[in-house]
């Protein structure tokens, strides 16, 4: 399930699911084609192939053999779409440029020396077989045990195999079983390149909303990374569930996925080329910070965020004055009782990559030796997760940001709407940087 670019963009943007123009499971098209890509750091919709001339989408399903099943949305959303995507992945696609399209692009934070390096030593067949761009990839990764919801061919599993070192480990699961295989025949070949004695990376053929299918414990990861997958399931709620189940107290759940400045209409969710374009299944942004509670995690830390511009005045008409944004947050599973208030955290340094400055998210950036005021869930996060050891924490904090953007006497906002950072980003001066006044688009 990931996202086209070109082969130099590889190793910088994030994946996406798509399906091969005329095998339309359902809600799904894979018919826009590639072309110029956007401005840098942004997603682009480009010019729909709707159907060729004299032909519409449904007659060239028809040509294809494929009659849409009765029932509707709700018959679409399950075993059909995986198993059209596991075909698709599976069976159709040998390498990265058969893609349809480059639609989902977006800009990542810079890469460090290290993980740039540890690119070059993953299996060409891996890199070749990874349908998609880019990288989740967190900080203070070393002995970690990470499991990667959509893994695909084991690119980034193999990247973070060297990450995590030999004592760390890493899971991937996937729904498509030649990718999964193909990711497992490449296992000898890492650990022998990258020194290790015995395998630290294993990988699973399964689901993420059935992460006990595939044998997954409770509790038994540090993080669980995904990248532009979450908005492919039909139940969000229940692939929260299964991350918050198998993280250890303390863990967290970083992620990219595509999000929606309102509630989708049935019009946009029924949309077949836009399910194709990542965007017919995207999460009104407020539902996710909901969902967290809901399931118990921490409210988001959102990290980046990169815009979605369309370019077909027909996908326009359907979707429009709702707009799309590509983000990535982070979700911390935190132990009862760890939220005691607000203070001050000095980052000790020592993070591989990031010695001198820790940028955790929008919201907080940590230079090495600096006291920094948090509000009281993030010195919540700092104290129970892995970054304990790297930070000096003492109670108190002046001026920490206010829970959930909501706004306060002496407190700055904190920016948890995604569409706002983008317009901080866009503004020029100090006005660009994230933590601007208070006002109605905070996320209270």
């Amino acid at each position: 399930m990931m996202a086209a670019c070109s082969a130099r963009e590889r190793g910088r943007q994030p994946r996406c699911a798509r399906v091969p123009q005329g095998r339309v499971p359902g809600a799904w098209a894979g018919g826009s084609q590639a072309g110029q890509r956007g401005l840098p750091g942004q997603h682009r919709i480009l010019e729909s192939s709707l159907g060729r001339a004299g032909h519409s989408p449904t007659a060239r399903w028809a040509e294809c053999g494929w009659v849409p099943a009765a029932g509707g949305m709700a018959a679409l959303i399950g075993e059909q779409i995986h198993q059209e995507v596991q075909d698709y992945y599976g069976k159709e696609l040998q390498k990265s440029e058969d893609l349809k399209t480059n639609a989902c692009i977006t800009s990542a934070r810079p890469f460090s020396k290290l993980v740039r390096s540890a690119l070059e030593h993953i299996h060409e067949e891996v890199v070749a077989r990874y349908y998609g761009c880019g990288l989740v990839i967190p900080e203070c990764l070393r002995s970690c045990r990470i499991l990667d919801l959509g893994s695909g061919s084991g690119r980034d599993c193999y990247l973070l195999s060297q990450l995590v070192g030999e004592q760390g480990h890493v899971t991937g699961i996937d729904m498509t079983e030649g990718q999964v295989e193909l990711a497992k025949k490449h296992i000898a070949y890492h650990m022998d390149k990258f020194g290790y004695r015995k395998p630290n990376v294993e990988f699973f053929h399964g689901y993420m909303e059935k992460l006990r299918d595939a044998g997954l414990a409770d509790e038994s990861y540090d993080i669980v990374i995904s990248n532009c997958v979450i908005n492919l399931a039909p139940d969000k709620k229940v692939v929260l569930q299964e991350a918050f189940r198998v993280l250890k107290p303390g863990g967290e759940m970083y992620f990219s996925d595509v999000y929606a400045s309102q509630r989708l209409s049935e019009t946009i969710r029924k949309d077949r080329v836009l399910w194709g374009e990542c965007l017919a299944g995207a999460l009104y942004w407020r539902d996710l910070y909901s969902i967290a509670e809901e399931v118990g995690f921490s409210p988001p830390c959102l990290v980046t965020a990169s815009p979605i511009t369309i370019g077909n005045k027909e996908l326009e008409g359907i979707v429009g004055d709702c707009r799309f944004v590509s983000a990535t947050y982070r979700l911390f599973k935190l132990p009862g009782g760890s939220r005691t208030g607000p203070a001050q955290a000095t980052y000790n340094g020592g993070i591989v990559g990031h010695e001198r400055e820790l940028v955790f998210d929008a919201n907080f950036t940590f230079k090495e030796g600096e006291a920094v005021d948090v509000d009281a869930e993030m010195a919540a996060i700092l104290r129970s997760s892995r970054f304990a050891d790297k930070f000096l924490i003492r109670a108190g904090g002046a001026n920490a940001a206010a829970p959930q953007g909501c706004c306060g006497k002496g407190v700055k906002e904190k920016i948890c709407d995604p569409f706002q950072l983008l317009e901080q980003l866009r503004a020029p001066g100090p006005a660009s940087r994230p933590g601007g006044s208070c006002g109605p688009s905070g996320c209270c």
